[in-house]
């Protein structure tokens, strides 16, 4: 009886430590979700980049000019790159008299039809391009700002339709030639390389030719005053 008495026992405690923790673990879990793994997040969406640009202002209409990213990505990434930097930058320049300045073009940032940034840009000013970061900015206040424009920035808004003399040697890459009105044309690597070659050559035999009239110079005055002498 007694080795009965014992074994029961230890039955007891066994079932005791079994089932005592289970309403622990099921009063724990989420409603709904016993024993169940959670859902994963869904991953945040990519933050939305410009993807257009209008340009007012000088001698255009009224409507101004919109470049599209997904229309002509090549002149976008041009026009952006001449005025993206500003948005972080620190001022460079004092501001400058109005009658050194020149025509005046408002150009917008904008992302999905929204304008998110604001500049003016002076391209025919006196001494350089010059650049405005307007306090007033579509997405808050910012510092009020002058700087100093990219010399590429008369011949970005050519081509994007301002009417303004032709630069294309200012250019980032040398568009020239003709390609600077179809930016889709791709300059060839070859050519280039002929080119500056041949104005190479050209060069040496110039300066060859010029160095030989010197010495041809020098030693006929060499001879007459040694005749003299």
């Amino acid at each position: 009886m007694k080795r009965l008495a014992v074994a029961a026992g230890a039955l007891a405690i066994a079932a005791a430590m079994t089932v005592g923790p289970t309403p622990a673990t099921a009063q724990a879990a989420p409603s709904g979700q016993t024993g169940a793994t959670a859902a994963p997040k869904a991953a945040p969406k990519p933050k939305p980049t410009p993807d257009a640009i209008t340009i007012t202002g000088g001698e255009l209409p009224e409507t101004g000019i919109k470049v599209l990213q997904a229309e002509d990505p090549k002149l976008f990434r041009m026009l952006l790159e001449e005025v993206s930097w500003i948005a972080s930058a620190t001022p460079q320049t004092a501001t400058p008299a109005k009658d050194k300045l020149g025509t005046k073009y408002t150009v917008q940032v904008l992302i999905q039809e929204k304008a998110t940034q604001l500049y003016e840009l002076y391209p025919m000013a006196n001494g350089g391009p010059r650049a405005h970061r307007p306090a007033d900015q579509p997405s808050g206040k910012k510092a009020d700002g002058w700087f100093y424009g990219r010399l590429s920035m008369s011949e970005s808004l050519r081509l994007s339709g301002v009417p303004l003399k032709a630069k294309p040697d200012v250019v980032n890459g040398g568009i020239g030639g003709g390609v600077g009105e179809n930016l889709k044309a791709d300059d060839d690597p070859v050519e280039g390389a002929n080119e500056m070659i041949g104005q190479f050559r050209r060069l040496f035999l110039l300066n060859g030719a010029l160095l030989l009239i010197i010495l041809t110079g020098l030693a006929g005055m060499a001879f007459l005053i040694r005749r003299r002498v």
